[in-house]
């Protein structure tokens, strides 16, 4: 499911922010970003993220901000002094009356010393800690989406619902539009025939049109769809179960013969596909 969260913490002279983002993915599939001193725990933030999102395409930002109390390099000032020491050389040599060396020595090559800072056992926790935090605010975030899903859900299964229980009421003025159609298309063609013959050949025929096994098993299908909705790790499971609904649903319609019947089948059909497209945001 997709979600963001954010976690902001100060250790002594850093200011350090982590976001966390996701995308639907059937795997884990973690991107991590970190400041270079947070490197060495880098295996232990992925798995702090990894045992709490089991699956879905992850970034995990970890930005570092100096409140001005620490410098990361210092000055080769033994490397200053010889350049200094050359540079006057050369001036004498060639004549030239500058004295501005410093400006040239600052630009000259390894004069600066970078310092890597070493992460303490303190800053390790507070770090994971606030990676915690992050995922914790995550997973709030996908847990308040999930409510909203779970609402729509509902509210679109039991629409299918209602729709599958105005079925009945036209199921027997289906049949007799059918028997008198036939009649007509007969008297039309000046055709005698057997009434009781008749009669067979309608219960057979609407034998086949009849759709009581398709409405049991849709009904089943949307009881199944709300019970697995509530279960752990079930978007792939849903996803399935649409298809079932939408099996039931087609059939209705080829079967139903009727005007009416078809205008709710189409009105089943446009509510599932809401329910396919949010299923995505489960797996």
């Amino acid at each position: 499911m997709t979600g963001f969260g954010k976690a902001i913490g100060n250790f002594q002279s850093k200011k350090v922010s982590i976001e966390i983002r996701t995308l639907n993915s059937k795997s884990l599939d973690l991107n991590v970003r970190v400041a270079p001193i947070y490197r060495e725990v880098e295996s232990e933030i992925r798995k702090i993220v990894g045992d709490s999102l089991d699956r879905g395409k992850i970034d995990l930002n970890i930005n570092l901000d100096s409140t001005g109390d620490v410098k990361n390099f210092t000055i080769n000032k033994d490397l200053a002094k010889a350049y200094y020491a050359d540079l006057k050389a050369v001036n004498s040599l060639i004549g030239e009356h500058t004295e501005d060396y410093l400006s040239v020595i600052l630009r000259m090559p390894d004069i600066y010393i970078n310092e890597r800072e070493e992460l303490s056992a303190e800053e390790k926790t507070w770090i994971l800690n606030l990676t915690k935090e992050a995922v914790d605010h995550l997973n709030e975030f996908r847990r308040q989406e999930g409510q909203a899903l779970e609402k729509e859900f509902t509210e679109r299964i039991e629409d299918i619902r209602r729709w599958l229980n105005e079925v009945p009421k036209y199921e027997q003025e289906r049949i007799e539009v059918i028997r008198e159609r036939i009649k007509k298309n007969l008297e039309e063609l000046s055709a005698k025939y057997d009434d009781n013959r008749l009669e067979q050949e309608m219960i057979f025929y609407i034998e086949k049109l009849d759709v009581s096994e398709e409405k049991m098993r849709l009904a089943n299908h949307l009881d199944y769809f709300l019970e697995t909705m509530k279960l752990p790790l079930s978007g792939k499971k849903l996803g399935f179960i649409t298809q079932e609904i939408g099996r039931e649903i087609n059939t209705l319609g080829s079967k139903s013969n009727h005007a009416e019947m078809q205008k709710l089948v189409v009105d089943m059909k446009d509510s599932l596909e809401k329910i396919k497209e949010q299923v995505l945001n489960t797996l």
